[in-house]
């Protein structure tokens, strides 16, 4: 993936985003992330949990996966039933289109699928792609079955012929514009279902449920001058998700590591839907994982809660580095470049959970990681979004930071950022679980 040039980007830093590029080829949907952070984990030694079976006592390597979220964790030598956690916390799921019941759909001659929006994307960036469909399929039998079609829609943008003033604002209706097209012939030969069910060896009335998005087929890809750029979908959030996946798998190896705490990666689901489900941050799923690590450990409710004090979120998402061609829509004084290393989050309306006590933890991680760091604060007059973290520190009490990596063209199809700062985000994370 990465252009071979003489290039001041470090090599371990092509490296890392190498790696980063093939996480995000192998999770084009939430479910698929989840498979590939326990696949990577088991490969490491981990042993996958079940949530129904009975969990392990004493020091390990564990991973559990819910839905399409993930949490995967080390207890080390010596851990207590008052040792705390260091938490990456992170998101699988990314804005675009989720496949709607009946979704076999079309008119004049073309085979459409029917498809509701998913989150806040830019629509216009899904225009004129080569997309596919990819989720999990439910059998009759209750079996799971994890499924991609490789490209098979395009959502066809209308001609200025027929539009001349497209190029003055484009107004895309949510319902009427952005369904995809997927093939030709008379509507009684198409089926969506169909054609995802044989991606997994079955028929289509074998299929007794779907949860299933549209994501872009175009592979990421460094380029620029020095190839020091990286373009990706899905880099809010993967590119967080991969780097909490990284360090807690070198912290895992133990060289030159002594644990003080429980390193957690904890990568939830429907972040951009607002967290409210089973395996969303506003779920249970975080705090049923510590409150069984506790169990195993023998902890009592007084333990736990002083577990808790004891711990520290980091809450890692993508954020708004300055565009240059939008430079008025940013703070004046606080203004994130790309390549500049991570991002500090900071919100006086806790849309970032981000505390002076926070802000020295994470700051003193990235010095001793040797990594740059940097603030964002929204523009007085631009609302500021949210992350999963006051959601976290809301529901368990724990000490929350939020921070992230600067990037352009946030929710669109395809995202920018810098090559350096993935891999610096995943060395300042390494130090805080090493802390």
């Amino acid at each position: 993936m990465t252009d071979q040039t003489t290039s001041p980007v470090p090599a371990a830093a092509r490296t890392h985003v190498d790696d980063l590029a093939r996480f995000v080829t192998a999770s084009p949907s939430s479910f698929h992330a989840a498979a590939e952070i326990a696949r990577r984990c088991v490969d490491a030694g981990f042993v996958r949990l079940d949530e129904a079976d009975a969990w392990p006592t004493g020091p390990g390597r564990y991973v559990v996966v819910r839905d399409g979220a993930a949490v995967a964790w080390v207890v080390p030598d010596g851990a207590t039933p008052t040792t705390g956690v260091t938490v990456l916390g992170a998101h699988t799921d990314s804005p675009g289109f989720k496949l709607k019941p009946r979704p076999t759909t079309g008119r004049a001659g073309w085979w459409q699928a029917g498809v509701e929006v998913y989150g806040g994307p830019l629509l216009n960036s899904w225009l004129d792609r080569e997309l596919e469909l990819a989720g999990r399929l439910v059998s009759t039998d209750g079996t799971e079955h994890l499924v991609r079609t490789g490209p098979m829609l395009r959502i066809p943008q209308l001609a200025v012929h027929l539009d001349r003033a497209v190029n003055d604002g484009l107004a895309l209706d949510k319902q009427r514009h952005t369904q995809p097209v997927w093939g030709l012939g008379e509507l009684a030969g198409a089926d969506v279902v169909a054609a995802l069910a044989a991606q997994a060896g079955l028929e289509g009335s074998d299929v007794a449920g779907y949860d299933v998005v549209v994501a872009d087929t175009q592979e990421p890809r460094t380029f620029g001058a020095d190839a020091a750029l990286l373009a990706s979908g899905r880099l809010d959030n993967l590119l967080s998700t991969h780097a909490g996946l990284v360090a807690l798998l070198d912290v895992a190896d133990g060289a030159g590591v002594e644990l003080t705490t429980i390193p957690v990666l904890a990568a939830f689901d429907h972040e951009e839907i607002g967290s409210g489900s089973r395996s969303g941050a506003a779920g249970p799923f975080l705090e049923d994982v510590l409150a069984r690590i506790g169990d195993a450990l023998g902890a009592d409710a007084q333990d736990r809660h002083r577990a808790l004090a004891a711990s520290l979120c980091v809450s890692s998402d993508v954020g708004h580095a300055v565009h240059p061609n939008y430079p008025e829509r940013h703070d004046p004084a606080n203004q994130p470049l790309a390549g500049g290393g991570p991002i500090l989050k900071i919100n006086a309306n806790q849309r970032y959970s981000t505390d002076a006590v926070g802000a020295a933890l994470w700051n003193r991680a990235c010095t001793a990681a040797g990594v740059p760091s940097q603030e964002f604060v929204s523009n007085n007059t631009i609302p500021c979004g949210s992350t999963i973290g006051p959601i976290t520190a809301t529901r368990l009490g724990m000490r929350t930071v939020d921070v992230g990596v600067p990037i352009l063209s946030m929710h669109s199809a395809r995202e920018l950022c810098a090559v350096l700062d993935p891999w610096f985000l995943t060395r300042a994370v390494r130090e805080l679980f090493a802390r």
